[in-house]
């Protein structure tokens, strides 16, 4: 082993890079799995949350929503308020011990990851849609929208562009937070890093590459995420377009781009 810092570096990215590189396809693609499943949670629990209950609504369903929604925000909270590692250890080793529930480390990783994703998008999703105007929302059922059909045609899409960047931050933190999974055996990049390090007593060398390995990982996600907020934004300066030739405005109104006074 070589006795410098770089040549340790080296050897050790000679011997085992491609346990690297496996360690790295294993966290992008449970954080990444992981965050979608989790979205997909955080938007129902977070649309059912956001359910209004009227008066003259029938009793049962009054209840029966009342109970849901109780069940929902004790999900919530209990994800939201302990550790993703209590979590992995609690799963994966107490669903053996209390119901028989054998299930593979990989499977658990998933479940673990989804579910604590959820938690978190669920208050995402319910913030961003009471974020939107409530006459919106008034507007719609004034025209006979049922409130899936105003959550989905009106209230969502534009809730969707202001919950996009914690979407994105959950990304960013399930890539750093699999790294926990280790406790129940997921072999991951942290996983790889220790077996490594243990493998040539070469710690702080092992553990610089996978600190720059999560680097490239968020830094990379966070400009991807970045640029696709701003093509969801759409073009700095736009015409006011319409095919009402008394109201028609198009080439009349421009909102200019603040670059152009930059340049002046």
């Amino acid at each position: 082993m070589p006795s410098d810092f770089l040549g340790r570096i080296i050897v050790i990215l000679q011997g085992y890079g491609p346990s690297f590189l496996s360690g790295v396809g294993k966290t992008m693609v449970v954080a990444v799995v992981g965050t979608l499943i989790g979205c997909i949670i955080g938007f129902a629990v977070g649309i059912i949350q956001t359910i209004p209950v009227a008066k003259n609504d029938n009793v049962i369903k009054r209840f029966l929503l009342q109970i849901v929604k109780i069940i929902l925000n004790i999900y919530v909270e209990v994800f939201r308020g302990t550790p993703m590692m209590v979590q992995a250890m609690f799963i994966y080793f107490g669903f053996s011990m209390l119901f028989q529930i054998n299930m593979s480390v990989s499977f658990a990783a998933y479940l673990i990851v989804s579910i604590n994703t959820g938690a978190y998008m669920a208050e995402t999703v319910r913030g961003g849609i009471l974020s939107i105007d409530s006459g919106q929302t008034e507007g719609a059922k004034a025209i006979g929208m049922t409130h899936y059909q105003t959550m989905v045609n009106v209230i969502m899409p534009q809730a969707l562009r202001n919950i996009m960047p914690q979407i994105g931050n959950n990304l960013i933190i399930n890539i750093k937070d699999t790294c926990v999974l280790s406790v129940i055996g997921f072999v991951e990049l942290f996983y790889t890093t220790k077996g490594v390090a243990g493998a040539y007593y070469t710690y702080f060398e092992a553990f610089t590459i996978a600190m720059i390995l999560y680097f490239v990982l968020t830094f990379t996600c966070s400009r991807i995420l970045r640029y696709w907020e701003k093509k969801m934004d759409g073009p700095d300066s736009y015409d006011l377009a319409t095919t009402d030739t008394l109201a028609y405005t198009s080439g009349m109104v421009r909102f200019p781009n603040p670059r152009d006074k930059e340049e002046k």
